[in-house]
Parts: C-alpha cells; structure tokens; sequence
C-alpha cells in the first residue's frame, strides 16, 4: 500500500481525537462552563467507576481465549521496557536542561509513562474501519483491536502507579523542607516510644524470663508495619483500580471456558450481561475525549517550566522512544517472540509513540508539586501528538503490513 494511502489511513483517527477534544475544551471554558470543575469530576468518576471497566471486561471476556492469552506475554514487558526507556531519557533531559528539583519526577514521568489505554481504544478502532485498513476484516479487527487496548490499558495502570506515581513521590518528598523544630525533635527523638516502660518495669521483667509470645509479638507488629509502609508506598488503592479488575474478570471469563459459554456468543444463557456491558462501554470512548480536551484548558496559563524542557519531553516521547520501540519490537519479532499477527505488533510499537498518560496530571495533584507545569507539558504534548502520532501510525502500518 502507498505511503499517502496510509498517511490518510492514519489521520483520520486523530483528526477525530482533535475535533472532540477541542469541543471538551470549548465546552470547560467560563463562558460555557459545561465542563468545569466539578461537572468534570463527576463524569471522571463514571468513565473511571464504571465505562473503562465496562468496556475493558467486555472487550477482553469477547476476544481472549485459553488458546490465543499465551501469545500476549510480550506486552508486559514491552509496557515495562517503554517505562524504562523512557525513565533514562527523561533523567538524560533533567540533567542537560538543568531543570529544578521539584519538577525533576514530573519529567521523568512524562517521559516514561505513555497514554497506554485511552488513546489506543480511541485509535485502533478507527483504524479498523477504514476502507483501506492493512489489518483485514474490520469487525474482526476492531474485536482484536479492543483486547489490545484494554490489556495494554490495565497493565499501563498498574505500572503507571506503581513506577511513575513512587518516582513522582521520591522526586516531591526531597523537595519537601523540614524546619528546624522538626529536625530537633526528629534527631533527638529517643528510640524508645513514649508508650515504653519505665526503668522499674523492665527490672521487673529481668526477674523472669519472656515468654514465646512476647517474642513474637514485636516481630509480628514489625512485619505488619512494613507491610502497611510498602502498601502506602505503592499506593495499593489505585493499584486495583476498577479497569485492573476488570481486565481481571475479563481474563477469567474469557479463559475459563465453562463460563465462557455461559456468558459470551448469541447463543449463551447469560448473553445480556456481555450486550449490557458492551453498551455501557461504548460511552468511555467520547467521555474520555471530553474529559482530556477540559484538562487541557489549564495548559493555556503561565507556569515555571522552560522552553528546552517542553521541547525535550516531545523529542523524546516522539522521535528517541518510536525509533527504540522499532528496535525492541523488531528484534523481538526476529526471535520468534511476538508472533506474525500484523495488528498485534502495530500496537506493540504504538506504544512507544503516545504522548504523556493524563494520570501524571492526577498523581502531581495528589503531592502538590508541578501541576500547573503539568498542564502546559501536557497541552503542548498533545498538541504535537496530532502531527507525529499521524507520521508514525502511517509508518508503523507500512512497517508491519
């Protein structure tokens, strides 16, 4: 196929993007203010309580089976090279252009973590219905498609708040100042609680030996400790969030067989669960597209971060990851390791070309450090994304085809 056809090809989708988040930002600004704050926050909390999850279950429960799941081990580590990647990059930048400490985590995590879920469910599909698609069949391509989306989407998740949001948090918590009155009472602190006994206590204790039981008990307090140390480190909330556990259930219903045909085909008993789902979801798509165009608005005012710092988060989310991603998924490919599904390793390479995933926005809120820079490094992301995320889906298509 020719390079144009296929520039055309990929256009399209994207010129889709751009027109429905233009309306969402039209629609944030104070004139209209249908999308403002809180209409925002709500219809933020249906897509992330209950469209993402409808569709991601009835996405995957329709196209993953016992026999194809295996093929799709590569995606994980695929997800997780374009966090590393991108992470040396994005370390690579803060060190040339010298930026503040405070920002150095929002740049490495704009770096590092991509739109994985939102974007690939908005493209792939739009991909698929074009005439002169290079993936085949539309319905069968578009089915396919959305599996993809949806398990890059729930892995993307779970890196995106395990990886980006502790880097964001280590980057913010040297940032924080400890004043002098803090400092003294942490240093001289004793290391004993106040809840401790007194010397007398203890001369009491000496006269008999302990107990098995008070042995354990510290070691158990101290286990439990660090357990609930580590689960507020990596934020075990939004670890599972909805769409993880619904890509979950989707697996299983897909993969269990017994209930798959309870569930999944025109002629299981429980079909109107899959049809009630499939119709919830389709309302994720146009929402989030709303939801990205009102957050964008934020990017039009001022904020601290440089010109070069801007210019070297796009020349990495856009030239230096697709060209290691051609690499990786390549040499993957020459081993055997992906599999000859066409669409399959246009996804695997999309994924290093998409602009920054919106949730850094949410994790900045969450430590209060960056968010205005966020919104200017994401509005100049995405609105270079709608050039180059074209050249590159047009390239890819020609690369796999």
């Amino acid at each position: 196929m020719e390079f144009l056809d296929l520039f055309i090809v990929a256009l399209m989708p994207v010129l889709k993007i751009l027109i429905v988040t233009v309306i969402g930002l039209f629609l944030a600004t104070e004139r209209l203010n249908l999308l403002g704050p809180v209409a925002r926050q709500h219809l933020n909390n249906l897509v992330f309580y209950v469209f993402n999850p409808a569709l991601v279950v009835s996405n995957l429960a329709d196209s993953i089976t016992s026999s194809n799941v295996v093929s799709l081990w590569f995606m994980p580590v695929n997800i997780l090279l374009t966090f590393i990647i991108g992470s040396a990059l994005g370390w690579i930048l803060v060190k040339i252009t010298r930026t503040p400490k405070h920002l150095h985590g929002l740049v490495i995590g704009c770096c590092s973590a991509g739109n994985l879920g939102n974007l690939l469910l908005i493209i792939i599909p739009a991909v698929c219905d074009e005439s002169n698609s290079p993936f085949g069949d539309s319905s069968t391509c578009t089915t396919n498609g959305y599996a993809y989306a949806s398990l890059s989407m729930a892995i993307g998740a779970v890196f995106i708040w395990t990886y980006a949001y502790n880097i964001i948090r280590v980057c913010a918590s040297k940032n924080d100042s400890i004043t002098p009155g803090e400092t003294s009472e942490s240093l001289t602190e004793p290391l004993v609680s106040k809840d401790s006994q007194r010397p007398e206590d203890y001369e009491a204790q000496a006269e008999s030996p302990p107990t098995r039981s008070e042995d354990k008990v510290p070691v158990l307090k101290k286990i439990q400790q660090h357990l609930k140390a580590f689960a507020e480190k990596i934020n075990l909330k939004r670890l599972f969030a909805p769409s993880i556990i619904a890509a979950i259930v989707g697996l299983s219903i897909g993969v269990i067989t017994p209930v798959r045909k309870l569930i999944i085909g025109d002629s299981a008993p429980l079909r109107v669960l899959e049809s009630s789902a499939t119709l919830v979801g389709e309302a994720a798509i146009p929402s989030i597209t709303l939801i990205l165009g009102a957050n964008l608005l934020k990017g039009l005012k001022r904020s601290e971060i440089g010109l070069w710092v801007l210019i070297g988060i796009n020349v990495v989310r856009y030239i230096a990851l697709p060209l290691c991603g051609i690499l990786v998924v390549k040499g993957a490919n020459h081993f055997g390791l992906v599999g000859s599904d066409a669409l399959y390793q246009f996804v695997l390479l999309l994924q290093y070309a998409l602009p920054s995933a919106m949730n850094i926005g949410t994790i900045t809120q969450l430590f209060e450090t960056g968010e205005s820079e966020c919104s200017v490094i994401m509005l100049w992301n995405y609105a270079v994304a709608s050039l180059f995320l074209t050249l590159w889906i047009a390239y890819y298509m020609w690369l796999v085809s």
